[in-house]
Parts: structure tokens; C-alpha cells; sequence
């Protein structure tokens, strides 16, 4: 007998209901979730905790990467910054450096607010509206 989760049925229209951009949106905050929750990890000496968060955070970059559309000449810098930030992310996992997750977490934040601008400037030209996200 499945159990009737709201919580999870919100969750999933949220995503089967969001544009492309709004996907790429909620791909930056769950990353930067598991980036912080990776930061917990080496502060507390948690082994597992960091691991597994940074190779979420990991998984989420190659996604934004394989996403990129190659012919628009912005991707080939984004992909090269992408390649840094996982770099950096094994170097973090390897070394317990926190200096290096801060330094993801601060890239992660730019693109996500830049593309939260991104997608308040289009939504403002097509409805005529802010419309906060």
C-alpha cells in the first residue's frame, strides 16, 4: 500500500510543472544545499557526509554541463568553469579543504542569482510582470 505523501506530490509537479528555466534554477540551489551540507561534513569530521554531499554536488555541475548548448559562445566559458568547479569539488573531497568548497559555493551562488535575473527579465518581457521567483 502506497502511502499518500503531499509533501512528495508537491515536489514532483513542482518539477514536471517548471520550464527549462526554472529546472536550471532549482539544479543551483540543490546544489549549493549539498555544497553546505559538504561544509558540515568537514567541520564535523564526517567522512561520509561530505563525500556523499560533494559527489551530489558533482553530479548536479556535470548535469548543468551536458545542458550547455555548445553553438552559444557563453557555454564554452560556462563548461570550462563547470570543469574548474568539479576539479576543485575532488581536490575539496580529497584534501578536507573547505577553502575550495567555499570558493564552488560562491560560483554556484553567482550563476544562480544571475540566472534567477535571467528568468525575472523574461517573464517581465513576456507577461509585462516582475514576477517573483
Amino acid at each position: 500500500m502506497a502511502v499518500n505523501n503531499p509533501y512528495k506530490a508537491y515536489q514532483q509537479n513542482s518539477v514536471t510543472q517548471s520550464t527549462p528555466g526554472e529546472l536550471t534554477l532549482m539544479l543551483y540551489n540543490g546544489c549549493l544545499k549539498f555544497l553546505n551540507q559538504a561544509k558540515k561534513g568537514i567541520e564535523t569530521k564526517d567522512i561520509e557526509l561530505k563525500n556523499t554531499n560533494i559527489q551530489k554536488a558533482q553530479n548536479i555541475l556535470r548535469e548543468l554541463m551536458i545542458t550547455l548548448d555548445m553553438s552559444v559562445p557563453v557555454s564554452k566559458s560556462m563548461i570550462t568553469l563547470y570543469e574548474y568547479m568539479l576539479n576543485h569539488l575532488v581536490e575539496a573531497n580529497i584534501q578536507n579543504d573547505l577553502a575550495k568548497v567555499d570558493e564552488v559555493i560562491g560560483y554556484t551562488t553567482e550563476f544562480r542569482d544571475t540566472w534567477k535575473q535571467v528568468i525575472q527579465i523574461n517573464r517581465q518581457k513576456q507577461y509585462g510582470s516582475t514576477g517573483e521567483i
